[in-house]
This record gives structure tokens, C-alpha cells and sequence, in this order.
């Protein structure tokens, strides 16, 4: 248990032989999930999550795929659930919860973005970002390469306040992607765009 960071270690049944030895029959083992950084023998066996999930968390991205049609991306766990809170009232369902965490630079965003493109259930991807220590400039970075770059018909609605908000809005206008400022006009437009298909 404490060489391998274990939350729990069961085993069960364990048999005694006729020799005396004791046999793990079957066992269980929960690692800290924190923890598998020191643990790279694990990593592939003990992550329960899908392919995406997986990919997404070698980013450094906390990604939980759900059944809806409207990708969401947020810096921090509680915008992020502010987001997905919005899309619900307004009669949308979220595709998942994306979070960047803070100080995100474009290759998160990127990363990011590129897996919610690849999301064949994602028929319109929200962006909602309060910039403090993530700097608007460097998300509209990140989504200006990815977009151009996959070519995508997916449209994606930005809402976008804070740290170098005019520096990102301009980078996204001069490529013709209108930018919001109040999340629940942005969260709206999401939804209508979902329901066109």
C-alpha cells in the first residue's frame, strides 16, 4: 500500500494452502489518482476513462465526458460548472466539462479544442473564459491555431472577459469570430446554435 500511493489494497479471498502458504486468489488495488505520476507502470491499467479522457488528462486537462451536444470549455472547476448550470437552464446538454485550470496557455487551449472537435456529438463548442492568470491574448492564441488548422464547421461561441480581453477579442475578430461578454446572452447563443444542427 505505500509503495504504490494505495487507497485501498483488498484481497479477496485469500486462501491458505495445504502447505501453509497463503494465496491471493483476487485483489484489489486503488491508487491515488494524484499520484500516478510516480507510478508510469500504472499509468495505462489504472485509468478507468475513456480514450478521450485519458488523452485528455496527459494535457494536464480535467476532462469528463457527458451525453449532450454542446462542448464546453472553462477556466476553473466552478466556471466551468457555472457553464454547463447555464446551458441546462436554457434547454441545452453538455457534451462534457472541460477545464483548462488557471494560467492556460494556447497548447492547453489547442489541446483542448482539438478534443472537443473531435467530439462527433459536439454540434457547437462554448468557450467561457475569465481571464485572471489566463491571459485572453493566449486563448485566442490557441483557438485561432486549432480552428484554422482542423478546418472545422463547428461553431464555437466565446464568451471572453478579462487579463488582455481586448488583444484577444481583435485576434479573434480579425478572423471572423465574434466574441461575448456576458455568459448568459453566450450561453444562449450556444444553445440555439445546437438546436440547428
Amino acid at each position: 500500500m505505500r509503495r504504490y500511493d494505495g487507497e485501498l489494497v483488498e484481497l479477496n479471498p485469500l486462501v491458505s494452502t495445504v502447505n501453509g502458504e497463503f494465496i491471493a486468489v483476487d485483489s484489489k488495488l486503488v491508487i491515488d489518482d494524484n499520484a500516478l505520476f510516480r507510478h508510469p507502470e500504472f499509468e495505462k491499467r489504472a485509468v478507468s476513462v475513456s480514450e478521450s479522457e485519458y488523452k485528455a488528462s496527459l494535457e494536464g486537462l480535467s476532462y469528463v465526458e457527458l451525453e449532450g451536444d454542446i462542448g464546453v470549455i472553462g477556466n476553473g472547476a466552478g466556471l466551468t460548472m457555472a457553464t454547463m448550470n447555464l446551458i441546462n437552464l436554457y434547454g441545452g446538454k453538455p457534451a462534457d466539462f472541460l477545464d483548462l485550470g488557471g494560467g492556460a496557455t494556447r497548447d492547453n487551449v489547442s489541446a483542448a479544442l482539438r478534443l472537443l472537435l473531435n467530439n462527433p456529438r459536439a454540434r457547437v463548442v462554448f468557450i467561457n473564459i475569465l481571464g485572471g492568470i489566463t491571459r485572453c491574448d493566449e486563448v485566442a492564441m490557441g483557438i485561432i491555431n486549432t480552428y484554422s488548422e482542423l478546418s472545422s464547421k463547428v461553431p464555437i461561441v466565446i464568451r471572453m472577459v478579462g487579463t488582455n480581453e481586448d488583444e484577444g477579442k481583435k485576434l479573434l475578430e480579425n478572423i471572423g469570430i465574434k466574441t461575448f461578454d456576458d455568459m448568459e446572452r453566450a450561453a444562449r447563443r450556444a444553445v440555439e446554435l445546437s438546436r440547428r444542427g
